[in-house]
């Protein structure tokens, strides 16, 4: 006995023609999604992608001031890499980018980790304070470096002034000019500038962490330290993961920083891959060379962003 299409359409069975209505319909509605999607797509290929390309690309040229006019930059293979690497300076710049990285990013999240910790006891002003502490964050980098470099001169910085009228020194301390504390410095600055973006991320965590856990805690002797351990840094881990990614991604390749403190100097005692491969670019001209240096830091990058998130996927299972 055959079933008529009223008696499909009574029974909820979609018959042949309403299925070519639907198709239609579907067929508009992804068009409509990557309609809204493409200006966003256009924006990452124009200003994201064809950056990266081009920089590989001229990292295996010869790619000097010269092919601005004439137009020729010759393949040379991996000539810039093995060039790069092979400068006396490259060993130093990438001790210094470690230990400015390492440096920058240990200080950055415990300071920002405990304030974060601090202002989620909520008290008067906390809000005010909470958004003071955005102000370096806000401030351009070379603004920072300028005022920073005030602070830090020799011989009429703030920072010597004031340790001078607490008895501390006598002379000034070459913050900027001296090979053993310059690096130092540029560390304590970056620090200042990163604690706002960690404790602005780690608070949000800390918000995300139901109060009926201390309290249950609490019962359980689980207080201060424990609670902490127990509690807050277990559920805080993945904004954690975030934060470091985050923090070394940007760390390692800050460039307005130390070239408006020391330009690298004194003697490269701060000159980093970042740093170099701007003098290389934009000091003789090299691109090409300048593009490998670039292209050797996204590498670190990406490694560190592979392992460490494995690593912390790892634990996380366990």
């Amino acid at each position: 006995m055959s079933t008529t299409a009223e008696e499909k359409l009574g029974k909820g069975v979609p018959t042949t023609g309403s299925r070519t209505r639907r198709r239609p319909r579907g067929n508009r509605e992804r068009l409509f999604q990557w309609l809204f999607l493409a200006p966003a797509i256009v924006y990452m290929l124009l200003f994201f992608g064809y950056p990266v390309v081009k920089n590989i690309t001229m990292s295996f040229q010869d790619y000097t001031s010269s092919t601005f006019f004439s137009g020729l930059a010759p393949w040379v293979g991996f000539r810039n890499y093995s060039t790069v690497v092979g400068m006396p300076i490259f060993s130093q710049a990438l001790r210094n980018t470690a230990l400015f990285t390492i440096g920058s990013i240990a200080g950055q999240f415990v300071i920002g980790l405990a304030l974060a910790v601090f202002f989620r006891n909520r008290f008067r002003l906390s809000g005010i304070l909470r958004s003071l502490l955005l102000l370096p964050w806000l401030l351009p980098l070379i603004v920072s470096s300028a005022i920073w470099k005030w602070i830090l001169d020799t011989d009429s910085g703030a920072l010597n002034q004031f340790l001078k009228s607490l008895g501390l020194i006598t002379t000034g301390v070459p913050w900027l000019t001296s090979t053993s504390v310059a690096l130092v410095a540029v560390i304590v600055v970056n620090v200042w500038i990163g604690i706002p973006f960690n404790v602005t991320i780690l608070y949000g965590g800390l918000q995300d962490i139901p109060e009926d856990l201390y309290e249950a805690g609490s019962l359980d002797g689980a207080t201060g330290w424990k609670a902490f351990r127990n509690i807050t840094w277990p559920l805080l881990r993945p904004v954690v993961s975030v934060v470091l990614v985050l923090g070394v991604v940007y760390t390692i390749k800050v460039l307005d920083i130390i070239l408006g403190l020391t330009n690298g100097g004194p003697a490269n005692a701060t000159q980093t891959i970042a740093t170099e491969s701007y003098a290389l670019s934009f000091g003789q001209f090299e691109f090409g060379q300048g593009a490998a240096l670039g292209n050797i830091l996204i590498v670190i990058s990406l490694v560190f962003a592979v392992f460490y998130l494995r690593a912390t996927r790892r634990a996380v299972d366990e």
